[in-house]
């Protein structure tokens, strides 16, 4: 018998029978898969950081130093994981520790920069976010030892991911749809739009949604984009929650172009964006960690800061964080309340 989704509502254009879609439906030709791999094969892809992955983790790689001030602040974790620190409550984003983003401890993409901290490091965990279910972003030897550690954690994820962390002993978990809202001890917390896919298995593809999310507190709005490709869309999560304060926008996987267009942000994507949203606070993630496409560990960054330059504004609002870095965001909440 055939799956059905059993969220299906026919008046919302991202809810199919079958599962999910994205509002304006990405189409990929037949064979464009096996033309990527191919090409990925033949061109030994991707190559090595320019000066070798040493050095590329001995300048853009710190261990995570967790202090106990309770200022409003972030840890960029690596990769898509970032540590939200905000009224004195901690929010970890798509947490993933392991050595490799692969459903087997053997084979998969590996971790080419070290995790910036252990479970044990962390004193306090509220809550955890997840924008959907590919291995790079949920991780369950991650999940469970968290769980271990913080047993009453809560979590907070996209439509039918809500049984697959209660089979891992989640107690606690709010399964959302886009543009739902909780609150969540004092905060506001956000599903919303992105344009990406989920598959986690060969017999489960969009049969769980993807999204961004936003965590708002009486003093500044984050948004947390998840994976996403470019699209006009975003621009409605200002539109309809506020401006935002700070953002983290993903600007790697982006090569091919041609293939990954469809699915990722690259950094020039990224950086039009920012400045479409008015420039706020914002840092690059989903590089430095993982090699999931064709480009290099550090082109990411090399063309983020090329496509930086070359725009006729101020871009100290566009930082780029070492991974493990700590982003203080007391002056932006202040500046927010000017707003």
């Amino acid at each position: 018998m055939a799956w059905k989704n059993p969220w299906y509502n026919p008046a919302l254009p991202h809810h199919t029978p079958e599962g999910f879609t994205n509002t304006t439906p990405v189409v990929n030709q037949p064979g464009d898969l096996k033309r990527w791999r191919n090409e990925r094969k033949a061109a030994g892809l991707p190559k090595p950081p320019a000066n070798g992955y040493d050095c590329f983790t001995e300048q853009w790689w710190q261990k995570a130093v967790l202090d106990h001030e309770q200022t409003d602040g972030l840890w960029w974790l690596g990769h898509a994981s970032i540590l939200l620190r905000l009224q004195g409550h901690y929010l970890l984003t798509d947490p993933v520790f392991s050595h490799r983003a692969s459903p087997v401890r053997f084979a998969g993409p590996q971790r080419r920069t070290p995790p910036t901290l252990d479970v044990a490091d962390l004193v306090q965990l509220d809550a955890i976010l997840i924008s959907h279910n590919h291995y790079d972003h949920l991780d369950k030897w991650t999940l469970r030892q968290l769980l271990r550690r913080f047993p009453e954690v809560h979590f907070f994820v996209p439509l039918g991911l809500g049984h697959w962390v209660r089979r891992l002993g989640a107690r606690h978990v709010f399964e959302l749809d886009w543009w739902q809202s909780v609150v969540f001890k004092g905060l506001s917390l956000t599903a919303v739009p992105a344009r990406h896919w989920s598959m986690r298995t060969f017999w489960d593809r969009n049969r769980s949604l993807w999204c961004g999310w936003v965590v708002a507190s009486d003093c500044l709005r984050f948004w947390f984009a998840g994976d996403t490709a470019y699209t006009p869309e975003l621009l409605q999560i200002p539109e309809k929650l506020g401006a935002l304060t700070v953002a983290a926008l993903p600007v790697g996987a982006f090569a091919p172009r041609w293939f990954m267009s469809k699915h990722h942000m690259d950094p020039q994507d990224a950086v039009a964006l920012w400045q479409q949203l008015g420039m706020p606070l914002t840092f690059p993630v989903h590089w430095g960690v993982f090699e999931l496409a064709d480009e290099s560990l550090d082109e990411p960054v090399n063309e983020l800061q090329s496509a930086l330059n070359e725009t006729a504004t101020d871009n100290d609002n566009f930082r780029i964080l070492k991974i493990g870095q700590y982003l203080s965001l007391t002056h932006y909440a202040a500046l927010l309340k000017k707003m």
